[in-house]
């Protein structure tokens, strides 16, 4: 069965930034309020920090549920990963998602900087410097026949679609505006001549496009 490389419910705004700008450690995405970007998985009963019982059910559910289907490794951008910039000062920062990384597979940082490789809980990650073909050949090669995630952020998935190497992509488009930020596309319809594409509105407001090669 061929390996895919997979873009999975990457949210963006319906001007087309996956992130804001000014990104920091206490601000993620920048200026831009993830609650609203978001909010239509964390609404989901599937969402997996969901603290109280109930959420919605239906399409974005769907998405949400899915989201570990099949995934044998992650590639992530290096902004996706923290915020620093440059060469690390130290090597104490081991990512946003504390003790238990939500990832469960090997995971692959794109970085002019590398460091060494650690494992948090059953979460590896590894700090690549090499064009997108080459990290995406390691991540297959850990992904052990299983699918590869393009996790992000926009910048990071530009380059792989750039290079031709995406063959799903999920976006969700929420129906907030950020103004500037992170761009992943001025508008969708720059993929059309290389992907089919799908359009579903979800009750909650958001929109998905679905992609998959011509």
């Amino acid at each position: 069965m061929e390996q895919l490389l997979r873009v999975q419910n990457f949210t963006v705004s319906s001007d087309g930034f996956g992130a804001g700008e000014h990104q920091s450690l206490e601000r993620p995405f920048g200026d831009a309020d993830p609650g609203e970007l978001f909010a239509w998985a964390g609404a989901t009963a599937s969402w997996p920090h969901r603290t109280d019982p109930g959420g919605s059910r239906g399409l974005d559910d769907y998405f949400t549920r899915d989201f570990p289907h099949n995934i044998g490794a992650e590639i992530m951008g290096r902004n996706k990963f923290g915020p620093q910039r440059g060469p690390w000062a130290d090597h104490d920062w081991r990512g946003w998602w504390g003790d238990e990384p939500p990832f469960h597979t090997p995971v692959f940082v794109m970085t002019h900087h590398t460091r060494p490789s650690f494992t948090l809980s059953d979460t590896t990650f590894h700090f690549v410097d090499a064009d997108a073909a080459t990290v995406l050949g390691a991540a297959r090669e850990a992904a052990g026949g299983k699918d590869v995630r393009l996790g992000g952020g926009a910048t990071t998935i530009r380059e792989f679609l750039d290079a031709d190497l995406v063959d799903t992509l999920h976006v969700a488009v929420s129906p907030v505006e950020f103004g500037s930020g992170v761009r992943l596309w001025e508008s969708p319809d720059e993929l059309r001549d290389r992907f089919h594409v799908d359009v579903v509105p979800s009750a909650s407001g958001v929109t998905h496009h679905l992609f998959w090669r011509r």
